[in-house]
């Protein structure tokens, strides 16, 4: 005597469950997944050599004392507003757009003073710039 019926259904295994698990994990995961902020800039860093180079010929120097007024050459810039600092480079450089910049600044120079005479110098199209620092004898 047989008791079993003869047309078993095999069990239906719902995955929707399953489904919305994997989801919540790959939501969780998204959400708390830290993202590394990356500059937007490439940038090229330079290389440094023990051998100091030798400075061109024709290039226009911009010093900066430790209170952060400028100096192109010998003479003194009128004030330390970025306009006035532009105008002095325009007239010390002319129409000589290659000329290189070699920026001196002292040691205790404010670093905005710094930064102001790099956007100066961008602004106006110069872009053979170079920080000048000394050499420590060890």
């Amino acid at each position: 005597m047989n008791i079993q019926p003869d047309n078993q259904e095999e069990p239906e295994i719902n995955l929707t469950p399953l489904i919305d698990v994997v989801f919540l994990l790959l939501i969780f995961f998204m959400v708390s997944t830290t993202f590394e902020h990356q500059s937007r800039i490439q940038i090229e860093l330079p290389e440094a050599t023990a051998q100091p180079n030798k400075p061109e010929d024709e290039s226009l120097e911009i010093l900066i004392d430790a209170q952060g007024r400028y100096f192109l050459g010998d003479q003194q810039v009128v004030n330390t507003e970025l306009k006035t600092l532009k105008g002095a480079i325009r007239k010390a450089v002319g129409e000589r757009e290659a000329m290189p910049v070699i920026i001196r600044a002292d040691a205790r120079t404010p670093h905005q003073a710094v930064v102001r005479a790099l956007d100066a110098t961008s602004q106006l199209g110069l872009v053979h710039i170079s920080l000048a620092t000394s050499r420590i004898d060890e």
